[in-house]
């Protein structure tokens, strides 16, 4: 199973973090037809309660939070190279990171290339997600 790491530090415009993870596994058709929304969307979620993310392709992120609640983010667009590296940083000024937020996805060596940068989608709370740790 993949683990993300998040680091977020303060910055002087606010929040910076990065997430990304190694030895990716698609999702099988199984796995994935077990996943359900419950509740209505979310605007955003508390950054301090993200304990791990997954990046199941170039349009969706699953953030697995402290607790065991995980939300996808079904990006409006899809994210070229996305799923193929995996790794993406955001910038924010609050504490909350948003659907009006935007990923830049990570290329290359850490920290020295950027990618392609997307706004996120909502935030749906699913169910039967495989365990992020």
């Amino acid at each position: 199973m993949r683990k993300t790491s998040i680091v977020a530090s303060l910055a002087l415009f606010g929040i910076v973090a990065v997430a990304g993870y190694s030895s990716a596994r698609p999702l099988k058709p199984e796995e994935e037809a077990r996943i359900q929304p419950v509740g209505k969307p979310l605007s955003c979620v508390q950054i301090y309660n993200i304990d791990q993310t997954r990046v199941r392709n170039d349009h969706t992120i699953d953030f697995y939070m402290k607790g065991g609640k995980v939300y996808r983010n079904s990006l409006p667009n899809s994210c070229p190279e996305l799923g193929f590296e995996e790794r993406f940083s955001y910038k924010t000024s609050t504490q909350e990171l948003c659907s009006s937020d935007v990923i830049t996805v990570l290329t290359g060596p850490p920290g020295q290339f950027h990618g392609a940068s997307c706004g996120l989608g909502q935030f749906q709370q699913v169910s039967g997600a495989p365990q992020g740790h």
